[in-house]
């Protein structure tokens, strides 16, 4: 215990960037890297190929920071398609880079963290989605039922370097970890083997840049306790909660202009408004009569997800394709499960095995094979030739009762392991996308 003490007194006589060229705040980034996994950067090295030599990479780097012959690669480019259309670009740093990245933001971190707003919940430690959902239903339950629901264009692609820098040296006064940081957001991006140097932006999917982008984002929060304006934000993800709409229009000029003037930020006009709680989307959920549901845009992204994952005329197996469907849905599930009313899980949950049963339909080709596998399924035989001998279509067929009964909820279960989640008796998601609609 006392070495142990001495050992932490020893690390906190040391500076940052002292701190950051130690072998054993390497050794503890690398970890950390490890457990995020991700890809290889432009130089091709993966983390296990880093791994197999770890102690000589960790020296290597280790001499380069100490030396200042350390610099950071370009960042590959990779261009992932957004659901609702668009492009968003992510950058994966080379693995040597993500270490160091890893072991700033854990030097950092526990300084600049407790000078963040409470109303910051993106990107920290012990703070969630939920945590942000369950404080924004908070301030609506008291009134404040207007939003202003603030949407930054291309946020962490437009971040001013020279603001963060500034914005940084107020609290952290080690300027070789300035400067490295510095280095980091100037690296460049290689993209189709073409080097773009970076003038603004940070990096998104660097280790380093979710803290970079509460820094930036903490002048917004400041700004917005000093007018005693209550919010939420997660990541840059923003909504102010006031008690009228003429003074949630007024918010949202002067706000817009200092994310614009000040921060040298980009408002999307488009994505941005003022309007009452239930016809805004908050990280994917609305605050509706005082509860949390999906959003209706939410859950028509699950159900073309569905369609995605269960597409027609397919020579991936049935258990393959449950395999593909449960690493989606058990995430997907885990994200949404804040929800007030699970049966908007139940919802998907249904859909997914009714296409599920159109396709097993559609693969018995003619009817009697279908009416012997229904049978062979403990189906009574009235009701299978029912249902099997009619004119109804493969979809049709999907609903019908023979179906549901041979390719019951439970089948599925338990003899395709499709991974499904309690429910509790709630409100029906049919209802709920009624009152939305309406309200």
């Amino acid at each position: 215990m006392r070495e142990r003490n001495r050992s932490i007194f020893e690390m906190e006589k040391k500076t940052l960037f002292e701190q950051l060229c130690s072998k054993d705040t390497l050794k503890n980034a690398f970890l950390a890297v490890k457990r995020n996994r991700g890809a290889a950067g432009i130089d091709k090295e993966t983390v296990a190929t880093f791994e197999a030599a770890l102690e000589i990479n960790l020296e290597l780097l280790q001499r380069e920071l100490t030396t200042w012959i350390y610099r950071p690669k370009p960042v590959r480019r990779v261009e992932i398609p957004k659901p609702n259309g668009g492009i968003r670009l992510l950058g994966i740093p080379c693995v040597r880079d993500r270490v160091v990245q890893a072991a700033i933001k854990s030097l950092l971190e526990p300084i600049l963290d407790p000078t963040f707003s409470p109303s910051s919940y993106g990107f920290r430690p012990n703070r969630s989605q939920e945590h942000a959902l369950q404080a924004a239903k908070a301030i609506v339950s008291k009134g404040k039922e207007h939003v202003v629901d603030i949407d930054l264009a291309k946020f962490f692609d437009t971040i001013n370097h020279d603001k963060l820098i500034s914005r940084l040296s107020i609290i952290i006064d080690d300027k070789c970890i300035l400067r490295i940081i510095g280095m980091t957001l100037r690296s460049g991006i290689m993209h189709n083997g073409l080097v773009e140097q970076t003038t603004e932006g940070s990096v998104q999917g660097s280790p380093l840049s979710p803290l970079l982008s509460n820094v930036v984002l903490d002048e917004l929060d400041k700004e917005l306790e000093k007018r005693n304006l209550e919010f939420c934000r997660f990541a840059d993800d923003c909504n102010i909660f006031l008690s009228s709409n003429k003074s949630a229009e007024r918010v949202m000029q002067h706000i817009g202009e200092f994310i614009e003037k000040k921060l040298k930020l980009t408002i999307n006009k488009e994505k941005s408004k003022v309007a009452v709680a239930s016809k805004v989307r908050f990280l994917g959920m609305t605050i509706i009569a005082m509860t949390l549901a999906i959003s209706l845009a939410s859950m028509n992204k699950a159900m073309a997800k569905v369609r995605e994952l269960t597409p027609r005329g397919t020579s991936v197996s049935l258990r393959e394709s449950i395999e593909g469907i449960n690493r989606w849905y058990i995430g997907w599930s885990n994200y949404y499960k804040t929800t007030e009313y699970p049966s908007q899980l139940l919802t998907i949950e249904a859909h997914i095995r009714r296409r599920l049963r159109a396709r097993i339909v559609s693969q018995q080709k003619r009817r009697r094979n279908l009416f012997a596998m229904l049978r062979s399924k403990g189906v009574p035989y009235n009701i299978a030739a029912k249902d099997v001998y009619s004119n109804k279509g493969r979809w049709a067929m999907s609903h019908s009762r023979a179906v549901e009964m041979g390719l019951s909820n439970k089948w599925f279960n338990e003899a395709m392991g499709f991974k499904t989640r309690s429910h509790d008796k709630l409100p029906h998601w049919k209802s709920l996308k009624k009152w939305i609609r309406l309200s």
